[in-house]
């Protein structure tokens, strides 16, 4: 595993020891909250990561954005970047930092870049429609 430093912050790329791999989701995935259909793409990807289940990346232009209000949360991944997070205002507490996204994914994960994840247990479901 290669290991570089920017800005004081430590960058891992993805390796034997990590695997980190992005296919197209097959099928259409849909994800809803409170009831409502709050994202549904044919062009959603899966993000496997070792030691993680995998996740499903819907693009924003799929998702109903004015469902979503940005927080001021944020985290930071070595291998991914630094991660901002999106409240569903429709589902309440439970829906809280809910949404998460990289706008400038490191090159290894450059295609997750415009496209949002959703935390299982803070919305109603995450379907995979085949």
């Amino acid at each position: 595993m290669e290991t570089t430093t920017s800005k004081g912050k430590e960058i891992r790329n993805a390796g034997p020891d990590h695997p980190i791999t992005i296919s197209p989701a097959e099928g259409r995935v849909r994800v809803t909250a409170a009831g409502r259909i709050v994202a549904e793409s044919t062009r959603a990807l899966r993000l496997e990561e070792k030691g993680y289940p995998p996740v499903y990346y819907l693009p924003r232009n799929d998702a109903d954005m004015s469902l979503l209000a940005r927080t001021k949360h944020y985290t930071y991944c070595p291998y991914k970047g630094d991660c901002t997070y999106y409240s569903i205002h429709i589902g309440g507490s439970r829906s809280e930092y809910a949404v998460w996204t990289y706008e400038k994914p490191y090159e290894a994960v450059a295609s997750i870049k415009e496209h949002l994840a959703f935390y299982p247990s803070r919305v109603d479901a995450i379907e995979v429609i085949s």
